[in-house]
């Protein structure tokens, strides 16, 4: 399952959600996130339950993950419950603690269904970012988001005056793109909340990619070509990679080599051959 792009859509909308899902058209991004959990109130939670549930049963041109509530919310039985008959490509799980809110998610889960943790909005949360390797196939990546968790420890804000953020939520960030990368899944860049600047977007995407995220959620439809287009290899960096991996290839026994006038060696190998699987996910 590639993951370029991932767009929510709440779940109290399904004129919304059928439009994102290209039904009328409109081009999609590489999975819906159809959202029970923030973008819903409380008094329209039954209904968005009952409106997901009827996407999910029609025809689907693009992968369908549900956000649900938190596990300790008291609403994410009920969320499962309406929506898993249905079944979804893959379940969204907000302010995930590590293993054990994984493990607890895969018992209740059958066929081939996916989890996708947001793995950092709590304060118990970073302590727990290397443990959710070996627990469960269905795990698809994990991603972090900066809203919840300066709230959950009385922060005034995640960011600078900038936008950049400030050092504790650079470090949760960090530690997701490794808790990822340990537990061999897809690191998944947040969200860029202002969904009108496209230009920011895209240099807050090139930054994900160059530090070692392969996708990213979005908020707004306009955001998905920019984000397919950073997490896509360009032909010339594909044709750059080919061309490691055929130098090695060429020369199996070598341990380093010139290509270029510079040197090349099992690193470089590794990220060509990451590059080249971006390519054909």
């Amino acid at each position: 399952m590639r993951l370029r792009s991932l767009l929510f859509v709440p779940g109290d909308r399904p004129e919304r959600m059928a439009k994102a899902a290209g039904f009328e058209g409109v081009q999609a991004a590489d999975a819906l996130i159809l959202d029970l959990e923030d973008a819903v109130a409380p008094a329209n939670k039954a209904a968005a339950r009952e409106a997901v549930a009827m996407v999910l049963a029609a025809r689907r041109t693009v992968p369908l993950f549900v956000r649900i509530n938190p596990l300790d919310s008291g609403l994410a039985e009920d969320d499962l419950a309406a929506v898993l008959p249905a079944r979804p490509d893959g379940i969204v799980l907000p302010k995930a603690e590590g293993a054990a809110s994984l493990a607890w998610l895969d018992a209740l889960l059958s066929g081939d269904t996916r989890i996708l943790p947001i793995a950092s909005e709590t304060a118990a949360a970073i302590f727990t970012l290397g443990t959710y390797g070996g627990v469960t196939p269905r795990l698809c990546g994990l991603t972090w988001g900066a809203e919840d968790l300066p709230a959950a420890i009385g922060a005034a804000t995640a960011r600078e005056a900038d936008g950049s953020y400030t050092a504790p939520y650079q470090l949760a960030r960090s530690l997701t793109l490794f808790g990822a990368h340990a537990a061999g899944v897809p690191a998944i860049e947040t969200v860029y909340p202002d969904f009108r600047d496209l230009d920011g977007l895209a240099a807050y995407a090139a930054r994900g990619r160059r530090d070692g995220f392969t996708g990213m959620m979005a908020i707004h439809p306009a955001q998905v070509p920019v984000i397919n287009a950073a997490f896509t290899p360009s032909e010339a960096e594909l044709d750059y990679a080919r061309r490691i991996v055929a130098a090695f290839a060429a020369n199996p026994g070598a341990g380093a080599l010139q290509l270029d006038g510079r040197m090349i060696d099992a690193p470089h190998l590794k990220a060509a051959q990451r590059v080249l699987a971006l390519a054909v996910e």
